[in-house]
């Protein structure tokens, strides 16, 4: 079997990308900060895009009525329930992950308290703020910038679609170039900047979304996700008659979309599992360890990835 630098994985992976930056894994904490999005509190709509939950992507985050502390408290114990051999040392391993709604909607007084909670609690080594593009403002800008010169911050901001006929059906709520604005502000303050991308929306072709992939790809971003779409109990794109994409079409989207993204992209998602009590299709996405192996047992088929550089500097 022919070797990449990336290893086996074959793409830069998040994981890889932390060992090297940290030299060791580092883990995610899912927190929650009692926010809301301008897609559901009336300012654009009522019922947010039509493929999210009550939730606002944040289902495995813990209540925001918990403090920042506390709620790293529950996900730390979370997160290490499930490893095998849990850590003894101490040290920064974990990422502060706020994810459900949008995490920039509110005053910047408010976000100030509750991002500095985060960042400067010593288990903490990264911040990560999932957010929109229409929701940072110059003073909310500042404050990132302050942050980041204490600890690694990300922003992740939900594209999902480069093609402006799916983000009107999926009620996105503003255009591209709100998006390309708010990557070049702030890449212009040194801040990483992660794009969400959602692969099988309806409508969209898979020329489609590779076309949002090689979109991505000409901007100066760090990293990407790569999300299937799920739908949900309870969500509006269950009323709609989609079809959902099977396994074997996945898979060979996900390795067509690796293919067009720069060497030095931070692949942070190659797949998902929404929550099972609210999944309704894909089932079989309900299995991601089965969703991994079967990506790399189709990644390690080809040759398509010599020849691709690695610059991990670059990044």
């Amino acid at each position: 079997m022919k070797q990449t630098m990336w290893g086996e994985k074959r793409y830069y992976s998040l994981d890889t990308y932390l060992k090297t930056e940290f030299g060791r894994k580092i883990y995610k904490l899912s927190l929650h900060g009692g926010m809301t999005c301008p897609n559901r509190d009336g300012t654009l709509g009522n019922n947010g895009c039509i493929f999210c939950s009550a939730g606002g992507s944040g289902d495995f985050a813990a209540s925001f009525l918990l403090s920042i502390t506390e709620q790293i408290g529950v996900a730390k114990q979370l997160v290490e329930s499930k490893m095998k051999s849990p850590h003894s040392d101490s040290g920064s391993r974990y990422i502060a992950y706020f994810q459900a709604y949008t995490n920039t909607y509110a005053k910047v007084s408010y976000l100030r308290e509750i991002f500095t909670e985060a960042i400067n609690h010593p288990d903490i080594a990264i911040l990560s703020i999932a957010t929109r593009p229409d929701c940072l403002g110059s003073d909310i800008l500042d404050l990132l910038t302050e942050l980041n010169r204490i600890k690694p911050v990300w922003i992740e901001l939900g594209l999902q679609t480069c093609h402006q006929k799916t983000a009107d059906f999926i009620r996105r709520g503003y255009s591209l170039s709100v998006f390309e604005e708010a990557v070049e502000q702030l890449r212009r303050r040194q801040i990483d900047v992660v794009v969400h991308i959602i692969l099988g929306l309806p409508g969209e072709s898979v020329s489609d979304m590779l076309e949002t992939v090689s979109y991505i790809s000409s901007f100066h971003t760090q990293g990407v996700k790569l999300q299937l779409l799920h739908i949900l109990k309870d969500t509006d794109l269950a009323e709609y008659p989609v079809k959902a994409l099977t396994m074997e079409e996945y898979v060979a989207i996900v390795i067509s979309c690796l293919e067009l993204l720069p060497p030095a992209m931070v692949v942070h998602r190659i797949t998902g599992d929404g929550p099972k009590d609210l999944l309704i299709a894909p089932t079989w996405s309900a299995n991601k360890k089965m969703v991994l192996n079967r990506i790399q047992r189709e990644l390690k088929e080809r040759d398509t990835w010599q020849g691709r550089l690695y610059k991990p500097n670059h990044v």
